[in-house]
């Protein structure tokens, strides 16, 4: 029987409400938790709109239960969902309706009668975080309501920053109107339940815990590769490009889980200290060894056409392989590797456990969720022939089909004030800060972006791990 979260009753203030974010993650996980009852009764969930716009419009306009049998809704979830959702008209960059704002917070409250925790959702673009969070601290908003104490949370979506400097802007910025205890730095990759399960199965299984170290592991490889292309995301990726919207966030977090020091206890606060050491004790890339030599770019072929931009040098594709200053890792390569456009849809951490003919561990984050493990055993027969062959863990085979999202999991923490898979600032700086040589020489012009066809599994990156073997070797 699942432990099911005892969640008390909030206000969800979604600015972006009408954005694809919202329409395709947020609201859809909304419906799910009200389906499972784990959302009490008493929730308030306030939509932010430019225009005025019907709650009903956002109900009906957005597929809801795509992953219900048929796509059918259950009418009496929606029905609660509607009762609980209400739409206010703000411009999120205009001053003159926050005061409005903030009295409608409180006349929710009044009809309540007990004090409400409240979150802030910013289904927004990154460079509105600061002009938002700005006019909450400047109206009050960042403060419970004047019935008794409660919680203010401000949840942000990534990518935190451009790069180091913008990075340590937008932090200093949000600290000036809430703590970092409140700020909630959504990563939904580590909401996903293989990704959940990383620190509990090398704590858990001795034969691999005993082996997590560089003497046995030769390589740890996180790959999220995409059949999709930018789609609709134009302005949003010819801005961000692959290096900022999924290695210096989702990768480097998994990876950071794979291969940090376990912790004593799997505190918040033991498990973010473990990454920050992890992440900080990588070393970026020396431009003296040449980027290239390091980390690779590239570019689908039809990506300039569909930006409407020939001159675009933009990267799809990252792939990149790193070092680390701990003992404990002397001799270990870690590779990230990510790209839009590749010939599966496929994100999974590989650890490789010797050199010639390794057994390989993998831990499948999406699609299909589980574990393999890759083994040498013998063939039957006179010949004594050996054979790789594969042990396989599948969740939908071993606990069925249903699982709750990586969105509800984000939902279901924030609501209860849990941030062991939330981005601290520190995580987030020494991210930035590791990967700024890449994006200074990239800047520069110190690599040509490698163009690749569509569908195909992106330029060769061949050269990547030889070249940090031969230099950890040394």
């Amino acid at each position: 029987m699942e432990d099911v979260p005892q969640l008390a009753p909030v206000i969800l203030v979604i600015f972006g409400i009408t954005g694809d974010l919202a329409k395709r993650k947020v609201l859809p996980a909304l419906y799910h938790l009200c389906h499972d009852n784990l959302l009490p009764d008493g929730t308030k969930i306030v939509g932010i709109s430019r225009r005025d716009i019907a709650k009903e419009e956002i109900i009906d306009t957005i597929r809801l239960c795509v992953t219900e049998q048929g796509s059918i809704c259950d009418k009496s979830v929606l029905n609660k969902l509607r009762s609980w959702l209400s739409m206010f008209k703000l411009d999120p960059l205009i001053d003159d309706r926050y005061e409005a704002l903030k009295d409608y917070l409180q006349t929710i409250e009044d009809t309540a009668g007990v004090c409400l925790d409240r979150l802030y959702y910013l289904s927004i673009p990154p460079q509105v975080y600061d002009q938002i969070v700005d006019r909450l601290g400047n109206h009050g908003l960042n403060q419970s309501c004047a019935h008794a104490k409660a919680g203010v949370r401000l949840l942000v979506e990534k990518p935190f920053g451009f790069d180091v400097k913008t990075a340590e802007e937008l932090i200093a910025n949000t600290e000036r109107v809430f703590s970092e205890e409140q700020i909630f730095r959504i990563d939904h990759y580590l909401a996903k339940e293989t990704a959940q399960n990383i620190l509990k199965f090398r704590r858990h299984n001795p034969v691999f815990s005993s082996q997590w170290n560089g003497q046995h592991i030769r390589l740890i490889h996180v790959l999220a590769k995409e059949q999709l292309g930018i789609e609709k995301r134009v302005a949003f990726y010819e801005q961000v490009g692959a290096m900022r919207d999924l290695v210096q966030s989702h990768l480097l977090q998994l990876l950071s889980l794979t291969a940090m020091e376990m912790p004593k206890e799997l505190t918040g606060t033991e498990v973010h200290a473990a990454k920050h050491a992890f992440i900080s004790n990588l070393i970026p890339p020396n431009p003296r060894d040449g980027i290239v030599r390091q980390a690779v770019r590239g570019q689908y072929a039809s990506y300039k056409s569909e930006v409407n931009n020939p001159h675009s040098q933009r990267e799809t594709f990252v792939s990149l392989v790193l070092a680390s200053r701990d003992p404990r890792w002397k001799g270990t390569i870690f590779q990230l590797t990510t790209g839009k456009a590749l010939d599966e849809k496929e994100t999974v951490i590989r650890v490789y456990f010797g050199d010639d003919d390794p057994n390989i561990l993998s831990f499948r984050i999406q699609p299909n969720e589980g574990i393999d493990i890759d083994l040498i055993i013998e063939q039957p027969g006179f010949a004594h022939n050996l054979r790789k062959v594969k042990m396989n863990f599948s969740y939908s085979t071993d606990f069925g089909e249903h699982s709750h999202d990586a969105y509800e999991r984000v939902l279901v923490d924030a609501i209860r004030g849990d941030k062991m898979l939330f981005a601290t600032k520190d995580e987030v700086l020494s991210s930035w800060h590791l990967l700024q040589p890449i994006l200074d020489a990239w800047q520069a012009g110190a690599s040509d972006i490698k163009l690749y066809a569509n569908g195909s599994q992106g330029p060769d990156i061949s050269h990547l791990a030889h070249f940090l073997s031969t230099k950890l070797s040394k």
